[in-house]
């Protein structure tokens, strides 16, 4: 029997001895991958829950098909009523304790999940292999992480990021406001010249400008990260890319219609020349 693959898929859970509790995981892998000893190139996602509302199925599918991207394994990380908790900034809680887990999420990834995917999944093990993406609040999760952890991933993509994240509530007296907690963690953080950045924000994400300088704060925020990251020594445009998408929402259908975009960003042959 002749028959067309076009994607391997599989659900799964892992019991996070940090978390304690068991992570439920979806893993997507091109047709390839049962007849090859290849290692793969990886694209974590938080917030993997989302997969069938971001019609991720398809977006990979397509993506597997497309011969100017290399083939990779798609792995969402599920959350559920810790989310608050677990993700944002690694060792800092927001003003409102909120994050207080994100340590433990960190761990949890870099030193139990990862392991796992390389010992089980034929996953790359080169850094500049590895892609971690999140949406929101999972997306400031993916971008601490990846920041923090350069000897485990090379690019991180953020659709909407929660960068407002802060120590202490919003005062117009701080006109700089360095309470966003993300603007010190790369000050304090260490250059790695193979890092890459993909940030997205839609001129509709939300209405508040807290400042009152007409740009709404999801740009401003991303935008000053941005320029701290400049400061830092990434390029831009170069090594971060920005993507504005006017009329975008903070929501999945926006997400969804950049997605392939992203997807092309993270894995072009001619960016990403190979794995192993």
């Amino acid at each position: 029997m002749i028959f067309n693959v076009d994607h391997i898929s599989l659900k799964g859970s892992f019991s996070s001895r940090f978390l304690k509790r068991k992570v439920r995981f979806r893993l997507v892998a091109p047709p390839s991958f049962r007849n090859s000893d290849i290692h793969f190139p990886v694209l974590l996602m938080n917030d993997g829950q989302d997969y069938t509302a971001l019609g991720l199925e398809r977006i990979i599918t397509e993506a597997y098909q497309n011969k100017k991207l290399l083939p990779f394994l798609y792995v969402g990380l599920e959350t559920d009523e810790n989310r608050m908790q677990e993700y944002g900034t690694a060792g800092i809680a927001d003003y409102k304790g909120r994050g207080a887990k994100a340590n433990l999420y960190s761990r949890f990834v870099t030193e139990e999940f990862i392991p796992l995917l390389k010992k089980e999944f034929r996953a790359s093990s080169r850094a500049e292999d590895w892609v971690f993406c999140g949406m929101s609040l999972g997306g400031l999760s993916a971008f601490d992480i990846a920041y923090q952890h350069p000897d485990k991933f090379g690019k991180v993509g953020v659709f909407s990021g929660s960068f407002w994240w802060r120590k202490k509530p919003y005062t117009r007296k701080d006109p700089e406001d360095r309470s966003r907690i993300v603007l010190d963690l790369v000050k304090e953080g260490k250059y790695s010249p193979h890092l890459s950045f993909w940030f997205q924000c839609g001129t509709q994400d939300e209405k508040a400008d807290r400042n009152h300088n007409g740009i709404i704060d999801s740009i401003d925020d991303t935008l000053d990260l941005i320029k701290e990251l400049q400061l830092k020594g990434y390029s831009f445009p170069g090594k971060i890319t920005y993507v504005e998408i006017p009329g975008g929402k903070h929501d999945l259908p926006t997400w969804a219609n950049v997605f392939p975009d992203f997807l092309s960003w993270a894995f072009k042959k001619n960016i990403n020349p190979g794995a192993g």
